[in-house]
């Protein structure tokens, strides 16, 4: 365990000169609130390593010694996510093991189904919900965090040679570089909905002003407390009571949960009665979805849209929402402004351009893929809007 300033530069010296580098986190959302890093785990040629954010470290060495690798995660999405928000690392270059097996065509792709395809390793998940914020760490999870980097470079390996014998490696750079981008930018609160929670849509604008004053208290008393808001009242219990208190125009005869404390107890009536007493030019109002049927042709081009992508994905043996997913389908169909142009390179071929049209590189054979593209040519039709 890392967990001074000295064994961290020597990591971060050793990061620095390695070929290679894995990384995945920890994080104590289910214990704590906000929710923080608590651990880091750093695979290397020759070992695997544990940083301890809790030791009052000043981790800027080991993001520098990272800037210029490639960085081995699986399923990175959340990691890239944490360590944007709570340290402001973004890396340059990313391989992900987990949307590299999805672009591989297999059905499961958690960690321990890739290794178990590629490996043939089985790694002990016990330790998946502990409290990663409690020091010392047991033996069964330090044995568990070390397992989950120890063993994705040669995973990564694998999955490499796959794609590039599928001719899909710029594929999957394509998409972590996306990732990458939309999971390290500073995120946007919007005031007017961030708490609207669960059950929101059900509610009168009183009812609105109840809950919104509800969601604040809660989010104060975490914050105050370090414990997740749901360990305080879930979402539903706000709905019922912001409800209740809507038609009653009162606090009394609301059926409080029994666990509350009295300074709990006392803070949710005072936020109640707040939010009861909002004028009414200033109640919160139900958000209106603006939306208009899809004319005949706008449907018509989706479904063609899907149609392609549908016969691409079964060529290729992927999950056709890689290609597109049914969102997509619409806004293209409705030629909605940039719709084409968010799409990924090999999404946009994917999607303008019919089997047939170009060479197989599924696992179909050739006599298969032909009898395919010969049974669906009189129905394909290429897509009416934003083609080059």
């Amino acid at each position: 365990m890392i967990s001074t300033t000295a064994e961290l530069r020597e990591l971060a010296s050793r990061v620095r000169e390695s070929e290679w580098v894995a990384l995945d986190t920890e994080a104590d959302s289910l214990h704590a609130y906000p929710e923080k890093l608590c651990l880091l785990q750093v695979g290397v040629p020759g070992g695997e390593y544990l940083v301890d954010p809790l030791a009052d470290l000043h981790l800027e060495p080991l993001w520098e010694a990272m800037d210029d690798h490639s960085i081995i995660f699986h399923a990175a999405d959340y990691d890239l996510r944490l360590l944007f928000r709570g340290h402001h690392f973004k890396p340059s270059r990313i391989f992900d093991t987990m949307l590299a097996a999805r672009l591989a065509g297999e059905a499961r792709f958690g960690l321990n189904d890739a290794l178990t395809t590629h490996l043939g390793v089985t790694l002990e998940k016990g330790s998946q919900k502990a409290n990663w914020g409690r020091r010392p760490l047991t033996p069964a999870m330090l044995d568990y965090a070390l397992n989950d980097v120890r063993y994705l470079f040669p995973l990564q390996q694998s999955l490499m040679k796959r794609l590039e014998s599928l001719g899909r490696l710029e594929w999957h750079q394509q998409i972590c570089n996306r990732l990458i981008r939309d999971c390290c930018q500073p995120e946007r609160v919007d005031e007017d909905s961030i708490w609207r929670s669960k059950g929101h849509d059900k509610l009168d604008p009183l009812g609105l002003a109840v809950l919104r004053e509800l969601w604040h208290w809660r989010e104060k008393d975490a914050l105050r407390t370090g414990r997740p808001p749901f360990f305080i009242l879930k979402h539903e219990q706000l709905a019922e009571l912001s409800a209740t208190a809507s038609e009653t125009r009162s606090t009394r005869g609301l059926n409080l949960p029994h666990f509350l404390t009295s300074k709990r107890r006392a803070g949710l009536l005072d936020a109640i009665q707040r939010g009861l007493e909002v004028p009414e030019d200033q109640l919160p109002r139900p958000i209106r979805v603006h939306s208009r049927r899809m004319s005949r042709s706008e449907l018509d081009v989706s479904d063609r849209l899907a149609k392609v992508r549908d016969l691409n994905a079964r060529e290729l043996s992927i999950d056709p929402t890689l290609i597109a997913s049914k969102a997509t389908l619409y806004a293209l169909g409705r030629n909605d402004p940039d719709a084409w142009d968010a799409l990924m390179p090999w999404q946009r071929d994917l999607l303008e351009k019919p089997p047939a049209s170009r060479p197989a590189s599924g696992t179909n054979s050739a006599e298969e893929t032909a009898v395919t593209a010969e049974s669906d040519e009189e129905e394909f039709q290429p897509p009416l809007v934003g083609l080059d």
